[in-house]
């Protein structure tokens, strides 16, 4: 058989968000990828490349990411990506999979995870900043590991937030402002703002919160005090440290030490305890990890039949 070209459409129909949430459990609970090299980093006149490289049961993989500030503005994705995976016995090229849509279906599956853990069991109010493909993913995952009833968009362009609101099947869906935080029980923050978006005060106790879009250590969705009254989860403490603006920049501030993560993903499976009431505000901060991308693109080619 030769190497598998799968579209965008083929990744997303392949598996629906509640199978990509059980790989990516299987994975973190069996596997600490805390020791796994950091994506490398290549500033272009553009944006940036980012490569991603990772091996272990399931094969070896790596991830070409570009991220382009000024593409949204013309219409065109901010993320580009390609995905190749080889096979874990001869190390023979299997599939090549569009990165763009690996990446924002692991992306939210990831947040998926971490709710289906941490968000109270009753919780059924969604607010996403966001109106880009990350909003979008992160709908329909929160959807797949708690009984959501209700979904309020926020984003800059009002038009934006109408029409993501606008695709959501089923239940109650419509455009919000920062004041519908109040009344969350998760919050997703999907967004490409260099400042926070979400403020601590405003959150609700009980809260659960995703924060996603901050990529590097100087920019941050979420403000210190957002953080500061969290238990906050982390995919590695390696990771988190070295690139998450949402942590480094309260530590740098002296608000939070670096011991305010009080898990990462494999410690919170098997048995660390990040939620101990339901009135806990809980955070989970997101960077990507190159681990995920790999079982999740297994999950993928096994699910079409590898």
């Amino acid at each position: 058989m030769g190497v598998r070209m799968l579209d965008a459409a083929a990744v997303r129909d392949a598996l629906a968000p509640s199978g990509l949430v059980d790989a990516l459990e299987i994975a973190f609970r069996a596997g600490d990828p805390s020791d796994a090299p950091l994506r490398t980093v290549l500033d272009t006149d553009r944006g940036r490349l980012l490569l991603m490289p990772a091996w272990g049961a399931a094969g070896v993989g790596v991830k070409l990411v570009t991220l382009t500030p000024d593409n949204p503005a013309a219409g065109e994705p901010f993320i580009s990506a390609l995905y190749v995976l080889f096979d874990p016995r001869a190390q023979q090229p299997v599939a090549v999979l569009d990165g763009a849509e690996l990446t924002a279906r692991r992306t939210a599956a990831v947040s998926a995870l971490a709710t289906r853990h941490l968000a109270r069991p009753d919780a059924h109010r969604l607010v996403v900043f966001g109106a880009g493909v990350q909003a979008r993913a992160h709908i329909e995952a929160m959807r797949a590991v708690r009984s959501i009833d209700e979904v309020v968009v926020i984003a800059p362009t009002r038009a934006h937030a109408v029409a993501v609101a606008g695709e959501v099947d089923g239940i109650e869906a419509r455009a919000g402002s920062p004041r519908d935080v109040a009344s969350a029980d998760i919050v997703c923050t999907c967004t490409t703002s260099l400042t926070p978006v979400l403020h601590g005060e405003d959150l609700a106790a009980g809260a659960h919160v995703n924060a996603v879009g901050a990529y590097t250590p100087a920019t941050r969705e979420l403000d210190t005090e957002a953080v500061r009254r969290a238990r906050v989860l982390v995919e590695t403490r390696p990771a988190a440290l070295a690139e998450a603006g949402d942590l480094l920049i309260p530590i740098e501030e002296g608000a939070i030490g670096a011991d305010h993560v009080q898990a990462d993903l494999h410690e919170l499976l098997n048995g660390a305890s990040v939620r101990r009431a339901p009135e806990e505000v809980t955070v989970f901060v997101s960077v990507g990890l190159a681990f995920e991308d790999l079982a999740v693109a297994a999950a993928i080619l096994h699910a079409i039949g590898d």
